[in-house]
């Protein structure tokens, strides 16, 4: 989360970005982690506890909070007091709805108390966010950091997957760290005595964006099929690659299906 609010954005109609100066939040584990006080250390961030059951010190996020629920996610499937639609969507999928409200609709809503847009209001405010020196120095503090990993000759090892860079021709046999992002773990950021190293790929799910959830759901469905003894000799690569491509035709179908419907009823 931190990550992605500090680092530009891959959209160019998400501007906002920078280190912040202060960081409001509350006594959950992630924040009160011994990592997390070591990143506000070196990014010089001045962290900020509420008080514990008062969630008024945290006003601004939980008033953000507040319009999420009413203006986006009440109106969506699956949502609890939306008894109309039975449909559920995926994580992708809100994240995907969640990322087109923000830059759509909230960016543009006039703001209450400053009565601009949020978007407006940042562009035109001749603000210099402060930024880290590189995005590699940004992933050495906050990325997910996994187990010691050690260099082979076809690559490194992890969650069943093979991850390759010309760049590690030169380790063989070495120890490295591996730091991902769990939403995107088709590729990781490679390190060698806490300098960075490469972006090392995964070759056979790089046309894919998967997370650690996908890894860890195809790697159980075919321990599953082991234990059954319906082992259809499928790596986890391939489980995934299946179930992206089954994902991708499932899109297809609803959306053909959509235009069918629009074009009947444009006959009649």
């Amino acid at each position: 989360m931190l990550h992605q609010a500090i680092w530009r954005k891959g959209n160019p109609d998400w501007q906002i970005c920078g280190i912040p100066e202060k960081f409001y939040t509350d006594h959950g584990s992630d924040f009160t982690s011994n990592h997390m006080e070591q990143v506000a250390i070196d990014l010089k961030i001045n962290l900020v506890f509420s008080t514990v059951g008062v969630p008024r010190g945290r006003g601004k996020i939980e008033r953000f909070f507040l319009t999420i629920n009413q203006l986006f996610l009440q109106d969506l499937p699956g949502y609890l007091g939306n008894q109309t639609c039975t449909s559920l969507l995926t994580i992708k999928e809100l994240d995907e709805k969640l990322l087109n409200f923000i830059i759509s609709n909230y960016h543009h809503r006039v703001h209450g108390t400053t009565k601009k847009e949020p978007i407006h209001a940042w562009n035109n405010s001749g603000f210099l966010p402060n930024m880290p020196e590189s995005l590699e120095s940004l992933d050495l503090l906050l990325l997910n950091v996994a187990k010691p990993r050690k260099v082979h000759s076809d690559g490194i090892h992890f969650q069943g997957l093979r991850y390759i860079d010309t760049n590690l021709a030169a380790y063989v046999g070495e120890s490295v760290i591996i730091r991902y992002d769990p939403r995107d773990i088709a590729e990781i950021r490679v390190f060698y005595q806490d300098k960075y190293l490469c972006t090392a790929i995964s070759p056979e799910i790089s046309d894919y964006t998967v997370d650690l959830k996908d890894i860890v759901s195809a790697r159980s469905k075919i321990r599953k099929n082991l234990k059954k003894q319906l082992d259809s000799g499928k790596t986890v690569a391939e489980e995934i690659a299946l179930s992206k491509q089954k994902d991708l035709e499932e899109k297809l179908n609803k959306s053909n299906s959509k235009k069918s419907k629009l074009k009947r009823y444009f006959n009649e």
